[in-house]
């Protein structure tokens, strides 16, 4: 049980923890501070007072991956690709002994069963425990909402990408993507990094930060405004579903997310263009891309379990 310690003005609370000095990007965002999570230390996050106020936890496919994160990877769950409805779950090693035709003959059963058309995907989709080992990228997030804070830029984005992209160990993506936030290398040079047969700044946490905060301040904002400005579409930087917009932009890339847009022909934004979206194949936006806003949805909501169920207490600084 978390015990509410300290409830103080907001632009003093947060020049006593990473001088935030009153962002306006924070007024749908407060900063907390956690003790007991860890020995005696003190950790810093971002609680987006939307993600349950607007319901988005209750949406079946970020709950879908949550499942999934509590699931070691020898189980699995049949699912519908565009609902995440969860049809059963199986034993990999019992998936893996079935031949093609046979898998084939378990998802056309599924589609017949529910009247799904041809082109549904139902897929077999592993359990996700042993990488999204959150314990472990805990100490890591207060260090970068500080720096993404000092490059103006939404703490919000730093926690959800330490929260999805590398959370158990320093890992290399298969298409080349880097460090705890998962940089490409010819981004990581653009960005300024050194990159090269000898070293490789992306294993340097700080400046991995400092280039993630200028790929989106400079290049993911910017075009995801350009992408809503097309289609007349009204936005708030505070808005969630704006937040995950921009989300997909780093992941997928402009003009991949701008096609998609461009196929869903949207007229506002709002939760269901972002969950429209997960339903939306167009060119390189596929399955990968239509996931992503998906984890980080069911990574906060289970960031925010830890903390209520493993924090002894608790300063929440709240919104001016």
């Amino acid at each position: 049980m978390i015990k509410i310690i300290k409830d103080i003005p907001f632009t003093l609370a947060l020049l006593t923890t990473v001088n935030l000095a009153a962002q306006p990007f924070l007024n749908q965002d407060r900063v907390v501070e956690v003790s007991g999570l860890h020995e005696s230390l003190n950790y810093q996050f971002i609680e987006n007072q939307q993600l349950f106020k607007d319901g988005w936890d209750k949406l079946e496919q970020p709950n879908f991956w949550r499942t999934l994160m509590t699931m070691e990877d020898d189980s699995a769950l049949i699912n519908i690709g565009s609902t995440r409805q969860i049809i059963r779950k199986v034993a990999v090693k019992d998936w893996n002994k079935m031949s093609d035709d046979g898998k084939n003959a378990v998802r056309d059963s599924v589609k017949k069963h529910y009247d799904l058309p041809d082109e549904e995907h139902v897929y077999m989709t592993s359990g996700k425990k042993a990488f999204y080992d959150f314990e472990k990228v805990i100490p890591s997030i207060g260090r970068g909402i500080e720096i993404f804070t000092e490059n103006k830029v939404d703490p919000f984005y730093a926690q959800a990408i330490l929260l999805i992209e590398s959370p158990n160990k320093m890992q290399k993506s298969p298409v080349g993507a880097y460090g705890s936030f998962q940089i490409m290398r010819k981004v990581a040079i653009n960005l300024g990094l050194k990159v090269n047969r000898y070293v490789d700044e992306r294993k340097d946490f700080d400046k991995s930060a400092w280039a993630s905060a200028k790929l989106i301040r400079t290049i993911c904002i910017p075009e995801t405004n350009k992408i809503l400005d097309k289609k007349g579409i009204k936005y708030n930087p505070n808005d969630l579903w704006y937040k995950l917009l921009v989300l997909h932009t780093y992941h997928a890339g402009a003009g991949n997310v701008g096609n998609a847009i461009n196929y869903i022909n949207p007229v506002k934004g709002s939760m269901k263009l972002i969950t429209t979206l997960w339903q939306t194949e167009v060119g390189s936006f596929r399955n990968a891309s239509q996931n992503y806003s998906q984890l980080a949805l069911a990574s906060l909501i289970e960031l925010d379990n830890i903390i209520h169920e493993k924090g002894k207490s608790i300063y929440y600084c709240p919104s001016y």
